[in-house]
């Protein structure tokens, strides 16, 4: 098989192709930018930028329709201009900058066509959307003195022909009014995760020797991703035991890992780093992460463990974690915080945010009575801790909030005790 392949070019210089000679399985090299986060992948020629978007990287958000690039359902921006991502072979985009839907807003500050879209309940089922969205991107910004008569010309290369249409162009064009010199550019392109479910998406800064090197030798450093975690917690948890007590689980790793829920842990590469797996399921869906950790600060004095974490199951969720212990004494004992920031991609991110985070805070819960039962007893919790079900993420407020009572009635209790005598 034989495609034209770009080299790396810089502002300004020609589109050169060149030719690539493999086999429709042969894995070929491609470097390239995915909504500001560079990545390199080993992909077979034969397979096109909206597979690799999809699979390889875990953007689902580009839409396949007709896969001939008819429908406009898979437009991107390919160097900041608006491309078919089911015509393109991603090894013919070395070097390239790509855009996807999900760099043009995030969640909590969407881009304005994404605003128009949602206030002119212009989404219907949403499969057009991603190429309705990319493809008025790049007209208002190449075009922004196109008038609403021209519009439906226009966006014709995006088929759409539902309910929903004459709503799409009513956001559009009220964009075109609110941005008369050009909409404002993507804002959600930052370094991030990327991860598919091929499990690819090698960070293209470290290099693929020095990334397969530390792998083997289980030592590898964890990257966090530069934005927004998608999910950020602080638990505090009162512990009635002197604050040495809980440090005297803090400060055995294996003790330790047996408090988290679902996790065990299977390699001590010594110098703070680990090896383990952690399960999660939510209802249907059951996910095993086999990952690596860090031990990033260890300071009793000061009260402090800092640990990073990273975990791809085999359908290419992955997670990553930045976790911060911190102890204070207190007259009752010890006051433990948690602090957490997780990012998540893959299937698991599908969870939406509000049900990730309740997973999330329930483990954490979990976590730290876990560490107050083996603080208490010297040992590590009887049985292993379990990962959150789906019953008990539903009855978990109801259980805590018979818990507040059941701690009110006992100091109310004690408090009349204290008076009679």
């Amino acid at each position: 098989m034989t495609v034209n392949e770009a080299v790396p070019r810089g502002e300004g210089a020609p589109f050169t192709p060149r030719p690539v000679k493999a086999g429709a399985d042969d894995p070929v090299e491609v470097r390239m930018t995915v909504n500001g986060t560079p990545t390199a992948l080993s992909l077979p020629a034969r397979v096109t930028l909206a597979d690799a978007l999809r699979d390889h990287l875990g953007l689902t958000g580009t839409h396949v329709g007709c896969e001939h690039g008819v429908c406009g359902m898979c437009t991107v921006l390919v160097d900041g201009e608006a491309a078919r991502a089911c015509l393109l072979f991603a090894v013919q985009l070395d070097g390239a900058d790509i855009v996807t839907v999900e760099g043009l807003g995030r969640p909590d500050a969407l881009h304005p066509l994404q605003e128009s879209f949602g206030r002119h309940h212009a989404l219907q089922c949403g499969f057009c959307t991603p190429g309705f969205l990319m493809s008025s991107y790049d007209l208002l910004t190449n075009q922004p003195d196109v008038t609403e008569e021209e519009l439906p010309e226009e966006l014709s290369g995006v088929i759409c022909r539902c309910t929903g249409y004459r709503n799409i162009l009513t956001a559009v064009d009220e964009t075109r009014r609110a941005h008369p010199g050009g909409v404002p550019a993507p804002g959600n392109c930052g370094r991030t995760a990327l991860v598919g479910r091929a499990g690819q998406g090698t960070d293209a800064t470290d290099g693929p020797d020095e990334t397969e090197n530390a792998a083997s030798s289980g030592t590898q450093d964890i990257v966090l991703p530069g934005g927004d975690p998608t999910i950020a917690m602080r638990i505090t948890t009162a512990i009635d035991l002197p604050e040495d007590r809980v440090w005297g689980v803090l400060d055995d790793i294996h003790l330790l890992a047996r408090c988290l829920p679902g996790a065990e842990l299977t390699d001590d590469y010594g110098h703070g780093h680990y090896a383990g797996r952690a399960r999660v399921s939510v209802g249907p869906v059951k996910l095993t992460f086999n990952g690596v950790a860090q031990i990033l600060e260890h300071d009793r004095a000061a009260g402090r463990l800092r640990a990073i974490a990273q975990g791809q199951d085999t359908g290419g969720a992955q997670t990553q974690a930045d976790i911060t212990l911190t102890t204070e004494a207190t007259e009752a004992g010890t006051t433990m915080h948690a602090d957490a920031k997780v990012y998540l991609t893959g299937r698991i991110a599908q969870f939406g945010r509000a049900l990730a985070g309740d997973v999330s805070r329930r483990m954490f819960e979990q976590f730290a009575d876990a560490v107050t039962e083996a603080a208490a007893s010297g040992r590590a919790p009887s049985g292993p801790v379990k990962a959150p079900s789906a019953l008990s993420l539903v009855f978990a407020p109801l259980l805590d909030r018979v818990k507040r009572l059941l701690r009110r009635g006992g100091r109310r209790r004690r408090g009349g005790r204290e008076k009679e005598h």
